[in-house]
């Protein structure tokens, strides 16, 4: 059995107290979706609605990095259990 060496990495099922999530999905049209498949989605779950729209508004703003005219090719979905 290979052993998990990042602590980041899920290896049991998500605390029930964590019911606010966004689900990430990649568009159709990137190049990235050759490699992951084009139905790949990540969900992130948080412990309330105001901590989970946090971090919404961080991951879908403008990345640091991107080049004039580049655009985010990711797309966020509000979820919750």
């Amino acid at each position: 059995m290979m052993h998990i060496c990042q602590e980041h990495n899920l290896v049991s099922p998500l605390p029930d107290h964590k019911r606010f999530g966004i689900r990430v999905k990649v568009k159709n049209n990137d190049p990235f979706s050759n490699l992951v498949g084009k139905n790949w989605n990540d969900e992130h779950w948080y412990a309330s609605a105001v901590e989970r729209d946090e971090a919404l508004a961080n991951m879908s703003s403008k990345y640091v990095y991107f080049r004039p005219g580049d655009k985010p090719s990711l797309i966020f979905e509000k979820i919750s259990r």
